[in-house]
C-alpha cells in the first residue's frame, strides 16, 4: 500500500469534508477515492469517517489520526526535497580523491571552484594513489576521483585525459643544470627517484620504458614521495628525479635543486577523473569541473582528445 498517498486521501476528505469535493482536490474519481480510504481503515484497523447519505464526518479516531497523518505528509514533502537537493547536487556528502602529486596551488583552486559551483555540498577530499582509489571504488568508499593512466578502468567512467608533460629535478651543480632542456639521454649515470610502485604500476613500469626508448637507463631507482625526502635523494645520492613543472618536487627546487624541461617533452603524466560506472551525478560532476579547471589553468594540463569514449578504452590504450 503506498501509505503516503492513502494519507493524502484521509486528509483531504477530513478537510473537504466530502468525499466529492476531495476527489476533485485530489484530481481523482470519487469511487478511487472510497476505496483507498476503506483500505486505509482496514490497513489501520480503525474506523476514520462516519458516512451517509448526505454527510461525512471525521470520527473520533480519525480525529486523533489526523495531526499525525499532516506531520507523515510533511516529513514526506521534506524527505523528497532534501533527496532532490542531493541528486542535484545541492547537499550531501562527496568523497573525492587527488593524486599526491597534484601541488597545493592546483588544490586550492579545485576547492575554490567547487565551493563556487557547489555551496551546499559537504566536499571529503582525501590524498590517495591510483591504487588507493580504484580499491576506494571497488569497496564503494569513494565516490569520484583524480587517476593516473595508465590502470584498469574497468567499471569506472572517466573525464577527458589531461596531459602533463614532465620535467627533471636535478642537483644545481650538474652540467644538465646548464641547460634550457634536457636530453633523455644525458641523464645516463644517475639514480631515478620515482614513487613507488604499488601506487600506480602501470605507470612507473610504462615510466621507465620510456625513459630507456629515450636513451637512459637509469643506475638505480630509489622510491620516494615526499617533496624533502625526494630532494635529499637529489641532492645526496647522485640521483635525479621527474615530475611535471607545477609538482610539490618542482616547488622544492630552489637554492641547490632546480627543475629543467626535458628535450622533446618525451614523458608526460595523464589524468583523468574518474566516478563509479552510472554513478555520476551533478556533484560528481562539478568535482570534474573543478578539477579539470583547475588542472588547466595552475598545472597547464591541457586535453588529449580520445578516438572514442572513454568509458569503452581499455586501460591498455592509455600510455605514457
Amino acid at each position: 500500500m503506498d501509505l503516503v498517498r492513502h494519507l493524502e486521501c484521509f486528509v483531504a476528505v477530513a478537510e473537504e469534508s466530502h468525499f466529492g469535493r476531495a476527489a476533485a482536490r485530489l484530481g481523482m474519481a470519487q469511487p478511487p477515492l472510497s476505496q483507498r480510504i476503506q483500505r486505509l481503515e482496514k490497513e489501520l484497523g480503525v474506523r476514520l469517517f462516519e458516512r451517509t447519505s448526505r454527510q461525512v464526518t471525521i470520527t473520533e479516531a480519525g480525529t486523533l489520526l489526523l495531526a499525525e497523518a499532516r506531520e507523515l505528509l510533511a516529513r514526506s514533502d521534506s524527505f523528497r526535497a532534501a533527496a532532490r537537493r542531493i541528486r542535484d547536487g545541492e547537499s550531501g556528502l562527496l568523497r573525492a580523491a587527488l593524486s599526491p602529486d597534484v601541488s597545493g596551488e592546483t588544490v586550492a583552486a579545485l576547492l575554490a571552484d567547487f565551493r563556487h559551483r557547489r555551496s551546499g555540498l559537504e566536499l571529503e577530499l582525501h590524498e590517495l594513489s591510483t591504487a588507493q582509489q580504484l580499491a576506494g571504488f571497488a569497496a564503494h568508499e569513494l565516490d569520484v576521483g583524480l587517476i593516473h593512466h595508465p590502470c584498469d578502468v574497468t567499471g569506472l567512467e572517466l573525464g577527458p585525459v589531461l596531459r602533463r608533460d614532465l620535467g627533471v629535478l636535478l642537483p644545481r651543480g650538474a652540467a644538465q643544470a646548464e641547460l634550457d632542456e634536457v636530453p633523455l639521454a644525458s641523464l645516463t649515470g644517475y639514480d631515478l627517484v620515482l614513487f613507488p610502485r604499488a601506487g600506480a604500476p602501470a605507470v612507473y613500469d610504462d615510466l621507465l620504458t620510456a625513459c630507456a626508448r629515450g636513451g637512459y637507463t637509469p643506475a638505480a631507482v630509489r622510491h620516494g614521495q615526499g617533496a624533502s625526502f625526494v630532494r635529499g635523494l637529489v641532492l645526496s645520492s647522485g640521483a635525479v628525479a621527474l615530475g611535471p613543472r607545477d609538482t610539490r618536487l618542482a616547488a622544492a627546487g630552489d637554492g641547490d635543486v632546480v627543475w629543467r624541461p626535458l628535450a622533446g617533452a618525451p614523458l608526460a603524466w595523464r589524468h583523468s577523473v574518474a566516478w563509479p560506472k552510472g554513478r555520476g551525478d551533478a556533484a560528481v560532476g562539478a568535482f570534474a569541473d573543478a578539477a579539470t579547471h583547475a588542472l588547466r589553468t595552475t598545472a597547464g594540463a591541457r586535453s588529449e582528445a580520445p578516438a572514442r569514449p572513454l568509458h569503452l578504452r581499455p586501460a591498455s590504450e592509455f600510455w605514457l
